[in-house]
């Protein structure tokens, strides 16, 4: 079954070659990238998880299961792919308590790499980013083009669309959200309501960014353009732009940003501003049913700027695609820029 949220966003060009993503596991490997400084002591135990073919809410119920604590009691900083092999943290908290023996009561594909304890507990989104390291298999391109891609990509960035994980099979996940916002469904399961609001807010963040890929304006400031600060939550609004705020753009200093919908006023005002109003005109149910949730107004980079993207030829055709992404951003939503994939296997959402 399909439904209307099921979209195919536009790409900045035409993608150079064609593969297959996620033949094995081991095609997929992602590496959460985290900066705290742990102290060695305190109440929780910090774990450094290797896992594969899970995703990661079934390893923190394993290691609920395993320290005989509430599932509340374990958080992680993000969400990993179930199909892959990934390397993240957790935290569980065991005040008092020793931990328990891991390696003898979580199965083979749950690996614990380090345990280290620490004061507090690890917070959702507390990473600096995570390192990929992709194989696509099956590859067919212009290896000449790709690497001028690449370049490109390197230097000026691609669209920082939610990838197709946020959305649910045929964009399932966003009906639901609406089907909430309607009374037709509800669900006290917190964890799925924050899924349905999160696909939501991302359906809207993504169909402004595709009108902006339309127009060729998703990485040139507009009047009333609200920036956002790269690396940083921070943001402010220019009503015009000048020399300074052209180059600061192009450096890689601030980036043009989107609504993550909520209660409040927008700050983007004119020209920008106007486009984001008709995104949600639109699509006011999701709108209004995000406002009415109380979850806040807050802003997104449109552009995703990749450190470290390398591409090896391993043979004819495999290809071997190396990068790092910050927190909260996808791997093949820059893949999407280079080849036409298709996935054997499932994805979950990024971290």
């Amino acid at each position: 079954m399909t439904t209307g949220y099921a979209v195919d966003w536009p790409r900045t060009t035409p993608a150079l070659a064609s593969g297959m993503l996620r033949a094995t596991p081991e095609d997929f490997i992602v590496t959460e990238v985290l900066t705290i400084p742990l102290t060695g002591s305190g109440e929780h135990v910090w774990l450094k998880v290797r896992k594969r073919g899970w995703n990661t809410d079934r390893v923190a119920q394993q290691l609920a299961r395993a320290a005989d604590v509430p599932r509340r009691d374990v958080s992680y900083a993000g969400l990993k792919d179930r199909h892959a092999i990934t390397t993240q943290w957790f935290s569980v908290q065991l005040p008092g308590r020793d931990a328990p023996p891991w390696a003898e009561t979580l199965p083979p594909e749950i690996e614990i790499l380090e345990s280290v304890r620490h004061g507090r507990k690890l917070q959702t989104g507390a990473l600096a980013g995570n390192s990929f390291d992709i194989v696509l298999r099956e590859c067919s391109g212009d290896r000449d083009a790709l690497a001028r891609r690449a370049q490109e990509i390197s230097a000026q960035g691609v669209p920082n669309y939610f990838g197709e994980q946020r959305f649910g099979h045929n964009g399932a996940n966003v009906e639901r959200a609406q089907a909430m916002f309607a009374g037709k469904f509800n669900t006290r399961d917190r964890h799925l309501r924050g899924i349905y609001l999160s696909a939501a807010r991302a359906f809207l963040f993504n169909q402004v960014l595709a009108q902006r890929v339309r127009q060729v304006n998703w990485n040139q400031g507009l009047e009333g353009e609200t920036f956002v600060l790269h690396g940083s939550h921070s943001f402010f609004t220019a009503d015009s732009i000048d020399d300074t705020l052209v180059a600061r753009l192009k450096g890689g200093d601030i980036h043009t940003s989107g609504p993550l919908w909520g209660r409040g006023e927008p700050p983007a005002r004119g020209r920008a501003r106007a486009m984001e109003d008709e995104i949600a005109a639109l699509h006011s149910d999701l709108a209004q049913g995000l406002d009415a949730a109380g979850l806040r107004q807050e802003r997104r980079a449109l552009r995703l700027l990749p450190e470290e993207l390398a591409l090896q030829w391993l043979d004819a055709s495999t290809l071997r695609v190396a990068f790092r992404l910050p927190a909260g951003c996808y791997a093949t939503t820059l893949l999407r820029e280079l080849v036409d994939y298709r996935s054997s296997g499932p994805m979950a959402d990024g971290g």
